[in-house]
């Protein structure tokens, strides 16, 4: 089976561009389920209606979110509504949406869970407690997918290694740069620090650099704007075992 998780999409450009990529990709690889972290897709942040539908429309089977899912507040109906979009399942069960959902191939079942980091980020639940919750609520799925939405790169590998041989992979998200770290762990689990971005490249994590310097500098807020310029799409591909659901191979892929 192959599993296609693309990194974070970032504004119209990088709606775009998926549009026009991603049919092709999944062709070319043979994808089975295609994952697609969308919590930047809309123009400033978050998500929109229109912006998850283009997703779907480009492809993909679930959309995961992170800490800008709750950016818009006229999405918080379709979190609740729709079954493939999951937002950082460490949330309280009182926020919108769920952090679990199954794509149901008849045949088999892909569980996909999306979870937040809390180091540097916000103080949500545990997010190694909840995975466990998760896994035991998906029924200790055979093929099992982790976005990870996550700053800290060591809170990333930590998670790895705890859920390793209980999941087939662990993708991290949010910090837009493409790691050279994707490997196999030794009970099996696949596993990367981070996916990439799908967007602008000449730009600031998709912002427009100028503007992205004048924050730094400046140190007071600042509207942000997508940048102008190509853009690529920048994910990984996983090959799971079709009797164990381990990944018996990762590879990155980049796409311009």
């Amino acid at each position: 089976m192959n599993i296609l998780c693309v990194g974070d999409v970032v504004g119209s450009a990088g709606c775009r561009l998926l549009r026009n990529v991603l049919p092709a990709v999944k062709r070319q690889y043979s994808v089975d389920v295609c994952i697609v972290n969308g919590e930047n897709a809309a123009d400033g942040n978050g998500m929109t209606l229109s912006a998850a539908g283009h997703i779907f429309d480009s492809g993909a089977d679930v959309i995961t979110g992170g800490n800008h899912t709750y950016r818009r507040h006229e999405f918080y109906e379709l979190l609740d509504s729709s079954p493939a979009i999951v937002r950082p399942g460490n949330y309280p069960s009182s926020a919108p949406g769920r952090g679990l959902c199954i794509v149901d191939r008849g045949r088999y079942q892909v569980a996909v869970i999306n979870l937040l980091g809390v180091v540097y980020m916000n103080p949500l639940a545990c997010p190694f407690d909840t995975l466990d919750a998760l896994i035991e609520k998906a029924g200790n799925p055979k093929f099992c997918i982790v976005d990870f939405h996550a700053e800290a790169t060591a809170e990333k590998k930590a998670l790895a290694y705890h859920a390793d041989g209980r999941i087939s992979a662990l993708v991290g998200t949010h910090t837009h740069v493409q790691t050279a770290d994707e490997q196999i762990l030794p009970k099996g689990t696949g596993f990367i620090t981070d996916i990439g971005m799908t967007g602008p490249y000449q730009s600031v994590l998709g912002i427009k650099p100028e503007l992205a310097v004048a924050k730094m500098k400046g140190k007071i807020p600042v509207r942000f704007s997508i940048a102008d310029g190509p853009s690529r799409m920048e994910a990984v591909l996983l090959t799971l075992c079709d009797s164990t659901g381990k990944t018996t191979a990762i590879e990155r892929i980049c796409v311009n």
